[in-house]
């Protein structure tokens, strides 16, 4: 017999002999095993020890071994953990919009949900390139600074086209790290929090999370309403308003010119920051790109907060920070207390990604991908859908916000992965009551044009169904 058919024999053996003695009960000594079972010590000192990890029984050096107490426990009747939902009182944490960003769609559907690339549109060469140059550096493994390496600081604040300086940077791991540090600097717990209505649902998640609660704001095809917004803040007393300007998710809107001064100056009037969400700024698709409301601002009114995610893989957690004043000194602080510094090997590689002209190569075929993709849902649904409304044909980012002729809107999702299609439902992007029944579809993380048109067929098949 084999050590390890041994050893899973003893045990056995021994839990039918704890199933007969009482808690407290002193085993046989490992001696005595031995002889009983013609076993090596080695055998049974590991068989008693797999027992100890289980919880079944208690060894005392000096003493022996001794049947442990709570015997059901040990032996798989579920615990009694009742007693936390007193001590955990009413901070509960709701992941559930997280959980369907993040869910897996089902075996060979088209996924047409989700705000990640398709591996065929990630540098994937390129990333693998910058790791393996990371890593042979020979400080990759040393602790980073809290704020993050200096190189990548800067490769960050040339993104806003401004002069915004290195030590206004704050390294995160990715966007919803970033947002979910801002939001628990920023605001106390229990604080109104203005936000676009619609609006990212981990943002929302994030922001309830850190005992915030969120105030709409509606959104037009020109971005977040100037004259709401002065309304919101007066009425709520928020001190904080959470915004996406460029490439909005999920309505695709980019906020005009003419508004970006004015949301400036109504949240400088109510003393409060504006949190910019600058996910999309590298997911144009080959146009201008407006300049973020962070290059305009020289008061601190601005957080600014991006991500190399969503433009290169999900994997690579790095975004960034920028701030001014006080609230930089506290954002640095969380980083500290929360995780000290972000992995240097992987900001390393960040650092090689975004200076190999590999990275130009990439955004300018994934501009052009991702307008190709773009157009072409926009044609198949209004092909199988013409009953379905594209509110926006976007300039950026990975999504068309659809509004559907009716509230069944439970009814379309659910038969849509019945029909082997993943779509986001879209009252999950709203604060309050949704105005109206919305669909987000998404054209980054399908395969190829090809699924892309089999997913709009499958979708046509959705909606006559449900409307029939």
């Amino acid at each position: 017999m084999s050590e390890s058919s041994t050893i899973a024999f003893l045990v056995t053996s021994l839990r039918a002999e704890i199933a007969r003695l009482a808690p407290g009960d002193r085993l046989p000594s490992s001696r005595d095993l031995v002889r009983r079972h013609a076993a090596s010590p080695v055998s049974v000192a590991r068989a008693v020890a797999v027992l100890a990890a289980e919880g079944a029984v208690v060894t005392r050096p000096g003493s022996g071994t001794f049947v442990a107490a709570r015997r059901s426990q040990a032996f798989g009747a579920p615990p009694d953990t009742s007693w936390q939902a007193v001590a955990l009182a009413d901070r509960s944490i709701d992941a559930h919009t997280v959980t369907d960003l993040l869910r897996a769609p089902p075996a060979d559907a088209i996924t047409m949900a989700g705000g990640y690339l398709h591996r065929s549109l990630q540098p994937t060469k390129a990333l693998g390139d910058a790791l393996a140059r990371a890593a042979r550096r020979p400080d990759a493994w040393d602790r980073a600074p809290t704020a993050g390496l200096e190189t990548l600081r800067a490769l960050f604040a040339s993104f806003t086209g401004s002069d915004v300086d290195t030590d206004d940077v704050l390294i995160t791991s990715g966007g919803q790290d970033a947002l979910s540090m801002a939001f628990r600097a920023i605001a106390a717990p229990g604080s109104p929090i203005l936000v676009e209505s619609p609006t990212y649902q981990g943002a929302l998640a994030a922001a309830r999370a850190a005992g915030l609660r969120p105030v709409p704001v509606p959104v037009d095809d020109d971005g977040i309403r100037p004259d709401l917004l002065a309304d919101a803040f007066a009425t709520s007393g928020a001190r904080l308003l959470y915004i996406q300007p460029t490439f909005h998710n999920p309505t695709g809107a980019v906020l005009s010119a003419q508004r970006r001064p004015q949301i400036l100056d109504i949240a400088r009037a109510a003393g409060a920051f504006v949190l910019e969400d600058d996910f999309a700024r590298l997911l144009g698709h080959g146009g201008a790109v407006a300049r973020p409301l962070v290059a305009d601002d020289r008061d601190g009114t601005v957080v600014y907060l991006t991500s190399l995610t969503k433009p290169a893989s999900p994997s690579l957690r790095i975004g960034a920070l920028i701030a001014r004043g006080p609230v930089m000194a506290r954002l640095r602080a969380i980083r500290l207390v929360d995780d000290f510094f972000i992995s240097r090997p992987m900001q390393e590689a960040a650092i090689e990604l975004l200076s190999a002209p590999a990275w130009d190569r990439h955004l300018r075929s994934l501009a052009t991908a991702l307008r190709e993709r773009c157009t072409a849902l926009t044609a198949g649904l209004a092909r199988h859908t013409p009953e379905w409304t594209v509110m926006r044909i976007p300039a950026g980012g990975l999504h068309l916000w659809v509004r559907l002729p009716s509230n069944a809107l439970h009814h379309i999702t659910d038969a849509a992965r019945t029909h082997g299609v993943a779509v986001s439902p879209g009252n999950g992007y709203f604060a309050a009551e949704p105005p109206s029944a919305y669909m987000r579809v998404g054209f980054a993380a399908a395969a190829d044009l090809a699924q892309l048109a089999e997913g709009t067929r499958r979708l046509g098949e959705v909606a006559r169904s449900v409307s029939a």
